[in-house]
């Protein structure tokens, strides 16, 4: 056994506010995990002297958040953030400069749809740039500041400026003849995809000229849904051509983890470019060099598999030839960005429970870490070496970090001083252990620091499968707000996990309730070795998705382990689920096709078990989670009460396969708090 003890918030290293909490400090609560600022988005200005930002605030009585944007000198370590739209009641978010460095662009609903707008720097008023009849998901513009590329939702026959409503049939009812139905948690309108427009600016900013379709010649949605976005369109280094991402609506959306790299040149007449067609595996995240030679994308090479390795490719625009830069690295990159000399590509990627930043040089592949600890996002590279990222860990939410070319960083944001300073610290380790195989498995622990005594252990199991709980900030799971209840929170990276290679990543494939369990039954038995302090006879396990999955296949395999469960968005019945959910690629590749194709397809079927149950149960769903359907969760609380199981229900009308709303948020962890007090500590809840 391998154990590595940190001081969360010294590893952090970007928590400072932690590491002496005032005497009147107390215990994180769901209240604090909801409240908490949000920063993202971060874009610096051309001459790198400027770093905009948008921050998500929270109004809990309200039950609403609005989103402003600010600015920060970086030539001025003492600088102080300065609101450049920050509208109440209105949402003001993904900020880019114009090419000059005075303007910034940015998307806001303050006209009651969502709009580019413009703003002067640093106090001008802003203007309206778009008058686009829908509303607009986002914008990306081109690095000449001539053109703008903005996305949205558009009806078949109508246009991103004028859309009159077709014809619809009489009544309410929805109409298909194919799938998808619906996705994620929204039913489908037939016809209707998100499409890219490009407009010409004039000298004022705002439009010249009606929209141009860029992705309008193929059906299929451009960003891909449910979460494709900025990072799925990238603008030639000229301003004369678009590449973009699109899922290509043929019928076979739901079976197919096919994304394609289209390159759009803008000239009269041009025809596009499929530069991916022979490859049915999911290629996304398309950026071109600023020199103008590259284009680089990220690219998945087995067909219908959601989580097999994400491998950067590169294209040489000049002679057509692509190659696969990171094939020999068996990591999976998240994120892709230039260098501003072109010679290197910063990406982003889970290497075991952390998510640095590192340099991949051009051409030769190879590969450099730039960070150690945290959770590495939003890279914005800047002249001469330097970069600007956010962060986070299990110790505090989002900041941004300006890194040097000599590797040295300095925090620019301290967006939940405040909050945090009010808050009791918590203990987090690292550790491995020997699990299913022998194969070496990782874990993490987080605990109230200085508690003395044992601790009851709240056992967390990530969703995916193929994910991880890692040094990380979350808003959902969180093991910092568990274990300031007074446990100890811990997570095991069972096999299928992510960051540890793609064969230990495969190893989940048909296996769903094999080697998992017996990580998670090896991790529990290891751990009063690991940290005496930890009494694991009192612990309850809890899990969302896959990790709801789990509980559900605890409950009739190790209905000894825990003295209480928790399982939110969970499969209780396979067979179901193989015929409810929505991405069908993602069943069909875990279990090994269709349900009429697999052997031993009730294998790992947790109803198969139910009279083995005996576990007190809370059951969460969300009824707008097509992911999961929420008659999972009706089916597994069927099943525990009509056998007298201890057990209760809660259901969000309006969440999906996460519960995301403020009020919600608050809701489900009192919910959660109150079952694991009632059978850990024998304290009813309020």
């Amino acid at each position: 056994m391998k154990k590595m003890l940190l001081a969360a918030l010294v590893a952090s290293a970007l928590s400072p506010v932690l590491l002496a909490s005032p005497a009147a400090a107390r215990p994180m609560t769901e209240t604090d995990l909801a409240t908490f600022n949000r920063l993202g988005a971060p874009a610096a200005s051309p001459d790198g002297r400027w770093v905009a930002y948008q921050l998500t605030t929270t109004d809990l009585a309200a039950n609403k958040r609005s989103t402003g944007l600010f600015v920060l000198d970086l030539a001025d370590s003492k600088a102080q953030p300065i609101a450049i739209a920050d509208s109440p009641g209105h949402n003001e978010s993904a900020p880019v400069f114009a090419r000059d460095g005075k303007h910034l662009f940015f998307l806001s609903n303050r006209s009651g749809t969502n709009q580019v707008w413009r703003v002067a720097l640093p106090g001008g008023e802003p203007v309206q740039v778009t008058q686009s009849a829908v509303d607009l998901s986002g914008f990306s513009l081109s690095p000449d500041g001539n053109s703008l590329a903005v996305w949205a939702d558009v009806a078949e026959g109508c246009s991103v400026d004028t859309c009159d409503a077709r014809a619809k049939p009489m009544g309410t009812g929805r109409e298909y003849d194919r799938l998808f139905v619906r996705h994620w948690d929204s039913w489908r309108e037939p016809g209707t995809y998100s499409r890219i427009y490009a407009y010409a600016l004039a000298t004022d900013g705002k439009t010249a000229g009606p929209a141009r379709a860029v992705s309008g010649g193929i059906e299929g949605d451009a960003p891909s849904k449910p979460f494709g976005g900025g990072e799925e369109i990238a603008w030639s280094a000229d301003s004369n051509a678009i590449a973009f991402a699109i899922r290509k609506s043929d019928g076979d959306e739901p079976r197919s983890t096919n994304l394609d790299i289209v390159w759009q040149p803008l000239a009269d007449g041009a025809t596009a470019q499929n530069l991916t067609e022979t490859n049915q595996g999911t290629d996304s995240l398309p950026t071109a060099s600023p020199d103008g030679r590259w284009l680089a994308w990220a690219a998945m090479a087995r067909p219908g598999y959601e989580a097999d390795r994400m491998v950067v490719h590169l294209r040489d625009m000049k002679t057509g030839k692509t190659v696969k830069l990171t094939d020999g690295w068996d990591r999976s990159v998240g994120s892709i960005a230039w260098a501003a000399d072109s010679k290197s590509l910063l990406v982003t990627a889970q290497d075991l429970l952390e998510h640095p930043v590192f340099r991949v040089d051009v051409p030769s592949g190879k590969v450099t870490r730039l960070t150690e600890r945290g959770n590495v996002g939003n890279v914005v590279p800047l002249a001469g070496g330097a970069m600007i990222y956010t962060i986070n860990s299990v110790s505090a939410p989002d900041d941004l970090v300006l890194m040097d070319a000599k590797g040295q960083t300095r925090r620019l944001t301290n967006v939940n001083a405040d909050k945090l300073a009010g808050l009791d610290p918590v203990m987090y380790e690292q550790f491995s252990f020997k699990g299913a195989n022998g194969d070496l498995v990782h874990g993490q622990i987080v605990k109230p620091q200085g508690a003395k005594g044992k601790l009851p252990v709240a056992l967390l199991v990530h969703g995916g499968p193929q994910g991880s709980f890692s040094n990380s900030w979350s808003y959902r799971w969180n093991p910092a707000v568990m274990a300031s209840q007074g446990y100890a929170a811990v997570t095991i990276d069972f096999h299928g996990s992510t960051g540890y290679g793609q064969a230990f990543t495969d190893s989940i494939n048909k296996d769903w309730g094999g080697k998992p369990l017996e990580d998670l039954k090896l991790g529990m038995a290891a751990l009063p070795g690991i940290d005496a302090s930890l009494d694991t006879a009192n612990a309850c396990a809890l899990g969302g998705s896959y990790g709801g999955y789990m509980m559900n296949w605890i409950a009739g395999q190790w209905p000894d382990g825990f003295k209480c469960l928790v399982t939110h968005a969970g499969v209780f019945d396979l067979r179901a689920m193989a015929f409810e959910t929505e991405e069908l690629w993602f069943d069909e590749w875990d279990h090994g096709g269709p349900w009429w194709q697999r052997t031993d397809a009730e294998k790992w079927n947790p109803v198969n078990h139910v009279t083995k149950w005996k576990t007190p149960t809370l059951v969460i769903h969300g009824e707008k989670d097509f992911r999961i359907p929420y008659s999972q969760s009706l089916a597994a609380f069927t099943a525990l009460q009509r056998q007298g199981i201890e057990s209760k229900l809660l259901i969000f009308p309006d969440e999906n396969h996460w519960v995301l709303k403020a009020q919600n948020s608050v809701q489900w962890h009192r919910n959660v708090f109150d079952w694991l007090a009632k059978h850990l500590k024998g304290r009813e809840g309020k």
